[in-house]
């Protein structure tokens, strides 16, 4: 599966899918494990994200299903899914070394829960030098009508960029990545088991969920490139991929940032003083 196919499609796209890269059972287990956590009670980091505008703030699906995060820290079974051997051998071939790992999440992504407005990972993780990469493992299959990711292909070529107000009636977060009307996002559909590798500077987000029976689960592991020198506080402690632990400096946001501009009719970026 992680064969040169595999890294090249990487290289060009920003992102490439494993297909069932965990079977049924490892994903009913693991769908059970969390929908067990959220239903026995609150834990430190767990968030809805900011409050809908114009809404009934007890109505929002993700007041009943808020994010988990950093539950390897606490849950063994994450810990485990977290260095998983499939990861650090998928890492290591579009990487070209074993990465650290610094974070676990779970969306649980109810029926008619907001999304995500587009960014990039490397704004949150702040990774000097080079990024960070995710493995996004799919627990219910994922289309449009549930929320699935979008993407921009090719955008992980693309410097951080700076960032402005999210549309916080479509997006749990509020801030977002604006995007020139000649650029694009294109749905990662995917069954569950897939796993999806993106690079920290690929542009992506989802759109809401609009079914009204079907969840749209997912679980994410955050890891980073083992010449990373710093990361940000809040992804301490770093893992080497044995469980062992790494120290890092710690990295801060700030600096020049990415913005649009027209160049000979067609949009690029330039860099800009960050705020």
């Amino acid at each position: 599966m992680f064969d040169q196919a595999f890294k090249d499609t990487f290289e060009q796209q920003g992102y490439v899918v494993a297909h069932g890269l965990f079977p049924p059972d490892e994903v009913a287990a693991l769908t059970d494990h969390y929908m067990h956590l959220r239903q026995s009670g609150s834990y430190k980091g767990d968030s809805a994200g900011v409050e809908a505008p114009n809404g009934d703030p007890a109505a929002d699906p993700l007041k009943q299903f808020p994010r988990m995060i950093h539950m390897h820290r606490w849950d063994d079974l994450s810990l485990q899914w977290m260095l998983d051997p499939r990861f650090r051998d998928g890492l290591a071939t579009l990487l070209g070394a074993d990465p650290f790992a610094v974070q676990t999440m779970i969306y649980f992504k109810p029926p008619g829960a907001r999304g995500q407005a587009l960014h990039q990972d490397q704004f949150y993780l702040q990774v000097q030098p080079g990024t960070c990469m995710a493995a996004w493992l799919a627990l219910d299959d994922c289309d449009e009508a549930n929320g699935c990711l979008q993407v921009v292909p090719g955008s992980h070529t693309l410097p951080e960029l700076c960032t402005e107000e999210a549309d916080t009636s479509q997006s749990f977060t509020d801030v977002t990545v604006p995007l020139p009307e000649q650029v694009h996002t294109v749905p990662v559909l995917m069954k569950a088991g897939d796993v999806l590798f993106f690079n920290g500077q690929l542009i992506h987000g989802s759109f809401p969920n609009q079914t009204t029976d079907r969840f749209r689960r997912s679980l994410i592991g955050h890891y980073i490139m083992g010449s990373a020198e710093k990361v940000s506080k809040y992804y301490h402690p770093v893992l080497r991929m044995d469980g062992s632990v790494v120290e890092l400096g710690n990295s801060e946001r700030g600096g020049p940032c990415g913005v649009w501009v027209e160049e000979d009719g067609r949009p690029v970026v330039e860099m800009a003083v960050g705020e």
